[in-house]
């Protein structure tokens, strides 16, 4: 088949829709106490902001892949910016916590649609080889920068427009994904696809969303609150059914022979702990810069620029030597520059300064996103072939986004457990949040290094090659 001569044209639409369910992520943190005082949200309320989001975007991350495999990959894309797009705007209209709330969760909703297909018709429209890895190597720097570029946006818009501008901004670049995308992104679904897994897909979803609802609470409520542990209960039961059923029903949502492709399982591990460790780094430094360094939101969204904008130029450079010596390597050394990261900001001191306690960490996961997060997006499509391009696709974003909800909820517990305790022995608030975020960077760190094993020992580089029967 002739390459699609508009692949390039679709591959941008894609990755600015992609790039705009990733920045959501973050982009509401520092914006978090300007829509507390404009919308009169309790400080218990608040995280809600951001758990409503996470839940939903989680939860169906694996529906919205496998419904791309079996309704088309251009039309849910097509269907999920439209979600997307709307909720942000009821988001930035939002007059209530009530509306704003149920608007995250339709957005988060939208999210779990759109970022799966984008990652799917990548796949599915370039040719195997160095121009597919080019390709993915751009998607994964929008998602490497994503998060960063969240804080970042996030903080001049809350300065100059108003928090209502984080939604508001989607708007605009939804409705131009929506007017090109039908002309330039060509169709594909998997062939010979007949059925719908209603009982796996409703287990799963359930699972999921459950299982980053009782992540979210734990640190509130306490790991060892009953609460806790019944959501931790009812989320495995649900995931351990949808494994069973898997296994028995003529027509799986998640075919389990897919882990038979150890690459592609060594991929999603290192991408729970990949995704573990950035956002829970990112949720850590915006709690410092603010609550320590007393950083206005403005401030605080520029100091990522450091991160963002390296991840951005080093992407490249990450693409090709993925190619030229494989991911396993590749994501070994960029883990381990996001250890080396994460170490330093372990060291912050109560009157720290940017350009001397903070830049070179910024800069050392700057590098380590880049050159750890596209080799993971390669390796976790290797062997996969056309039925399951969706499938993958939805594994890896449940992966990082599940890792990212248990990695901000071990940081938080850990944190404010720390800060606690010294605050009872007189400590003063802000020797003790620094000792808190300093404790839960070391606890991160630990994390990432564990990615840098498990990128060693699960992802094999003869199989990447693989990656190539991806075919439209």
């Amino acid at each position: 088949m002739a390459p699609d001569p508009r692949r390039w044209q679709a591959l941008a639409l894609v990755c600015a829709a992609f790039f705009m369910t990733v920045l959501d992520v973050s982009i509401v943190n520092v914006a978090l106490p300007s829509i507390g005082r404009n919308l009169h949200f309790s400080q218990t309320g608040l995280q809600w902001v951001i758990t409503a989001y996470a839940i939903t975007f989680g939860g169906f991350l694996l529906l919205g892949g496998r419904l791309g495999d079996i309704l088309g990959r251009k039309k849910m894309f097509l269907a999920g910016v439209v979600v997307f797009s709307a909720a942000s705007l009821v988001c930035g209209l939002a007059s209530s916590t009530g509306m704003l709330i149920a608007a995250r969760a339709v957005q988060g909703f939208g999210a779990a649609v759109v970022s799966p297909s984008t990652l799917s018709i990548v796949t599915t429209t370039f040719e195997e080889g160095a121009e597919r890895n080019k390709a993915l190597g751009i998607w994964g720097a929008m998602g490497g920068s994503g998060a960063a570029a969240g804080v970042l946006f996030g903080g001049i818009l809350t300065k100059y427009a108003g928090w209502e501008w984080i939604f508001f901004v989607n708007v605009p670049v939804g409705a131009l994904v929506l007017l090109l995308a039908p002309r330039v992104v060509r169709e594909s679904r998997a062939p010979d696809q007949h059925g719908f897994d209603l009982a796996g897909a409703g287990s799963v979803t359930a699972g999921l969303a459950l299982l980053v609802y009782a992540i979210s609470k734990a640190p509130v409520d306490g790991w060892g609150d009953s609460v806790t542990i019944g959501l931790l209960a009812g989320a495995a039961a649900l995931i351990a059914f949808f494994l069973v059923w898997e296994t028995r029903t003529a027509h799986p949502l998640m075919p389990l022979s897919v882990f038979r492709i150890r690459t592609l399982a060594g991929a999603n591990i290192v991408g729970v702990l990949l995704g573990a460790s950035v956002f829970a780094n990112f949720f850590l430094l915006t709690l410092y810069v603010q609550n320590v360094l007393h950083f206005s939101a403005l401030k605080t969204g520029i100091t990522f620029l450091a991160t963002a904008g390296t991840t951005v130029v080093v992407a490249a450079l990450s693409q090709w030597l993925t190619t030229q010596v494989g991911p396993r390597i590749v994501m070994s050394i960029g883990l381990a520059l996001n250890t080396g990261g994460l170490l330093w900001y372990a060291q912050i001191p109560v009157h720290g300064s940017y350009v001397h306690d903070l830049l070179g960490g910024y800069l050392l996961v700057g590098f380590g996103l880049a050159l750890a997060f596209i080799p993971v997006s390669i390796a976790a499509l290797a062997g996969v072939g056309a039925r399951d391009a969706g499938l993958a696709s939805g594994l890896l974003n449940t992966s990082q986004q599940v890792g990212g909800a248990i990695g901000v909820a071990i940081a938080t517990s850990v944190a404010v457990s720390r800060a606690n305790h010294l605050l009872h022995t007189g400590s003063s608030l802000a020797a003790a949040l620094t000792s808190g975020y300093a404790l839960a960077f070391w606890v991160v760190a630990g994390i990432s290094a564990a990615g840098v094993v498990a990128a060693l020992t699960l992802v094999r580089d003869e199989q990447v090659a693989a990656v190539g029967t991806v075919a439209a």
